[in-house]
């Protein structure tokens, strides 16, 4: 199972590099992630190829990782419609998304309330 790894640094410029340049020397590839800003803090989210090395990457360059949870990645069609008929397969299965964003591959990364029903709905093995 994925994990959506979740990093809160303060909010100034130069911390998103920071992250980057840490993944980047340790041979670690972003496949997605979602940042934004609030309370004078970053909110980062990021998909990565190693996830349990990851957390000794960032730890490692001073960044505290307070979450890592388990998702569901989807490949999508880049088209119009996609992302509608992927997310009413997982209502219509009772599937409460709780976040969710794409990566550079068209994959979509969702955070959800039951991973093995999005799954499931979704035919994911």
């Amino acid at each position: 199972m994925r994990k959506d790894l979740v990093i809160i640094p303060e909010d100034r410029p130069g911390e998103l590099a920071r992250i980057g340049e840490a993944a980047g020397e340790a041979g670690l590839n972003i496949e997605a992630f979602s940042a934004f800003t609030g309370g004078g803090k970053g909110i980062i989210h990021l998909l990565v190829d190693e996830d349990s090395r990851a957390l000794e990457v960032f730890t490692s360059a001073g960044f505290e990782v307070k979450a890592a949870r388990s998702v569901v990645v989807v490949d999508i069609d880049d088209q119009p419609g996609a992302l509608g008929a992927t997310c009413r397969a997982l209502a219509e299965a009772g599937v409460n998304i709780e976040q969710a964003y794409l990566s550079a591959k068209s994959q979509l990364v969702i955070i959800c309330d039951d991973n093995e029903g999005a799954k499931a709905a979704l035919g994911l093995t």
